[in-house]
């Protein structure tokens, strides 16, 4: 059977089509193959290493190291001026892909005997050996979003099939892990975490490479790379982001939505284990909450096309916040119908959050786009970079705070491990007002995540549907005057 043709557009490219959807989600569902193991950190380092807060204050202390990754990475990776066959972004992502294979597992090396000095060291250089690989990959992955199309319902639908592989990259370990980590009490199996996060690394890897085989650059860059083109200055770069109101606003809602999601995550865990007392239907009650943003995805270029990114988002944000709000709800004893208005009400909040996730990267192509707009200057790498930065500065933040806020209310109660002398936190131990209190944690959590999401995508981010039609119209007539 003789093969379909190709078609191309008029600049000589594959047309856009469902081909470039697909990788470009199978590049997300690559990242977390490895990221979606990092809610499960805090429970590791505490319930099977026995780091109790001390796992708040490393936590806190690798986040220099991101203050230093992240930037530095995007100023390298911008400032390339080097002719690679295909792209520089899919170059860079390749190397990453490479390493994350074993940078996941770096991070859950099981030795709870170990000295606290010991441990230390291996939390330290596990998390940078994951972090440098996962920017490597992760920071070009999010700029090339930009430069696949520059038309606003490519960059819609590449933006929502990127969240669909978000999701199914968050989806097989949320769901499949529990049943896989926890041992029959309830407690963590150490070499068992450590084990899922070398395969998931590995298959991280195969879709990384599908996406690279399968992607298409359709945005010429090259009137970046002339020679009259001023030197890289990081300081200007970072003044740039600053005064870019698209990508701060849209990164305060990042920032948001991490710091519920990442910091409840770590007591959402433990509300299955002490409130809900069924550790291991964690994952599928996660699962059922993002029905909504399996149905809100397909409609999301349509629904972009008609009501605009900036517009869409907010109203997924007071989804969130009325959903928020709707968790303080809590039946006396922990009656089944407790759990009924815990799901639905998640439902509500994911409906929010699906809307708003499945814009999210496509809006931060535009504030890429707005850079280049307002300064004349195109830095792909250092705008997603920083905003990459402060999403994982969020990530690491929401669960140190949310364990000294959980410590405050009685998390932290160490036992000693018979067999290696570590000392461990035993869940079983933890009273019932500490089960509440958690219970109570968690819900607000996720309202001041959906309350920061409404504050940087109403009131700071101002690419509305108007702006960002006069904003493409008049890059466009840049580059035909060039």
């Amino acid at each position: 059977m003789a093969k379909k043709p190709v078609q191309l557009d008029a600049s000589g490219h594959r047309k856009f089509g469902i081909r470039d959807s697909v990788a470009y989600a199978a590049g997300d569902l690559g990242c977390n193959m490895s990221f979606a193991l990092k809610g499960t950190m805090a429970l590791f380092w505490t319930q099977v290493m026995g780091m109790g807060l001390w796992y708040s204050l490393l936590l806190v202390i690798v986040q220099v190291w991101d203050a230093i990754n992240d930037p530095l990475i995007g100023g390298i990776i911008d400032a390339d001026k080097h002719k690679y066959k295909r792209n520089k972004f899919l170059t860079y992502i390749w190397a990453g892909s490479i390493g994350l294979i074993v940078g996941g597992a770096c991070c859950f090396i099981p030795v709870p005997q170990a000295p606290t000095w010991a441990k230390f060291i291996i939390f330290i250089a596990g998390y940078v050996i994951w972090d440098a690989f996962y920017t490597v990959a992760n920071v070009p992955y999010g700029s090339l979003l930009s430069l696949i199309s520059k038309e606003p319902a490519d960059r819609a639908s590449l933006s929502a099939w990127r969240s669909i592989g978000s999701m199914v990259g968050n989806m097989l370990p949320m769901v499949i892990l529990p049943f896989i980590m926890y041992n029959a009490d309830g407690s963590l199996n150490g070499f068992k975490v450590f084990l899922a996060a070398l395969i998931m690394g590995i298959l991280g890897f195969f879709c990384f490479q599908f996406m690279i085989r399968n992607t298409e650059i359709r945005v010429d860059t090259d009137v970046a790379l002339n020679e009259e083109q001023p030197k890289f200055n990081v300081i200007e770069a970072l003044k740039n982001f600053i005064m870019n109101r698209p990508a701060v606003g849209a990164t305060v809602a990042a920032m948001g939505m991490f710091i519920g999601m990442q910091g409840a995550a770590t007591a959402v865990s433990v509300v299955f284990q002490i409130y809900f007392k069924n550790a291991q239907i964690s994952g599928i009650v996660q699962l059922f909450s993002m029905i909504p943003i399996l149905v809100f995805t397909p409609l999301a270029r349509k629904m972009v096309v008609k009501y605009g990114k900036k517009e869409l988002s907010v109203v997924g944000a007071i989804c969130s916040i009325i959903g928020g709000l709707g968790l303080f709800i809590i039946t006396p004893n922990n009656t089944g119908l407790d759990l009924i208005i815990y799901v639905l009400c998640q439902l509500v909040y994911s409906l929010g959050l699906g809307i708003y996730s499945t814009v999210s990267w496509a809006m931060m192509g535009d504030a890429i786009d707005y850079n280049e707009w307002k300064t004349g200057k195109r830095e792909e790498g250092v705008v997603y970079s920083l905003h990459s930065f402060f999403r994982k500065l969020a990530q690491g933040v929401g669960p140190a705070v949310a364990l000294v806020i959980m410590n405050a209310l009685g998390y932290i109660n160490n036992a000693i491990d018979p067999d290696t002398g570590a000392e461990i936190i035993d869940v079983t131990l933890l009273s019932w007002d500490v089960a509440v209190n958690l219970r109570v944690l968690v819900a607000a959590l996720f309202l001041v995540a959906a309350v920061m999401q409404f504050v940087g995508l109403a009131l700071i981010y101002n690419l509305d549907k108007k702006t960002l039609a006069k904003m493409n119209d008049e890059l466009a007539a840049r580059k035909v005057k060039k």
